[in-house]
């Protein structure tokens, strides 16, 4: 592994994409979309997340299928309620007489993650859903910084597989071309296969796959990346089957 350069903690400029703020409830036909909270203690500087905290509090649950888009839900400590309070009451939901699903659309922080809280994330069925819709037990882990996030990574992988989700249901944010340069994310793309989990490779200024533009790594790297992120997920969700090899 190549070490890399201290990266300064300094937030960027006027965001280049029109960035969500305050409460949000929005139903759709198949679907809710929630923020119930707002704020990160971090700072990162490649996010745009302030860092004061707000509680918007619980809006009416009228959908079966839930994202929620806060940031860092499980960063909060909000007043007298709890985060595992929260989840209670969100697991606790009923639509129709029907349960809820619900996804963290932006993932379980590793440093708030804790063995109570893993359970309830499994019991209160949170997950993904894919492009159709469709829910699956997918729960995703930030590790958007460098290598030397490996042991918090790989304890939050334990909390979460103790709970109850497979190491297939698990998948793992990860910066790309950004200034965690691709050799560090190489390894830790290897660190993840060992593990058998996921990675959800996602690039830096909301670029798009397919259509990623080189700032911080070349454009061979992020091809490279990019090549080697979809055989992973193949591999691990095939249990080491590839099924693009040919006979």
């Amino acid at each position: 592994m190549k070490n890399n350069p201290p990266i300064i903690q300094q937030r960027l400029g006027t965001p280049k994409v029109n960035y969500s703020y305050g409460a949000y409830n929005n139903v759709e036909e198949r679907g809710q979309t929630i923020r119930i909270t707002e704020g990160c203690p971090h700072n990162c500087p490649f996010c745009y997340e302030p860092q004061k905290f707000k509680f918007f509090g619980l809006p009416e649950i009228v959908r079966n299928k839930v994202k929620i888009i806060d940031m860092n839900l499980l960063a909060k400590d909000v007043y007298f309620l709890k985060i595992p309070q929260i989840l209670q009451k969100l697991g606790h939901k009923r639509v129709n007489n029907k349960v809820v699903y619900y996804e963290l659309e932006c993932g379980v922080d590793y440093r708030f993650l804790t063995q109570e809280i893993a359970d309830m994330l499994y019991k209160y069925r949170f997950g993904n859903f894919n492009k159709k819709g469709k829910w699956t037990r997918n729960i995703k882990i930030a590790w958007d910084w460098q290598y030397g996030q490996f042991e918090g990574i790989f304890d939050a992988v334990q909390m979460l597989k103790r709970a109850g989700y497979k190491p297939k249901e698990i998948s793992v944010f990860m910066i790309c071309n950004w200034k965690i340069s691709f050799y560090e994310c190489m390894d830790k793309l290897q660190v993840l296969g060992i593990w058998n989990v996921l990675v959800n490779d996602c690039w830096f200024d909301n670029q798009r796959k397919g259509e990623v533009k080189p700032i911080w790594w070349t454009k061979e790297e992020i091809k490279e990346f990019g090549h080697y992120a979809r055989k992973h997920n193949q591999l691990v969700t095939f249990g080491g089957y590839d099924p693009e090899c040919r006979k």
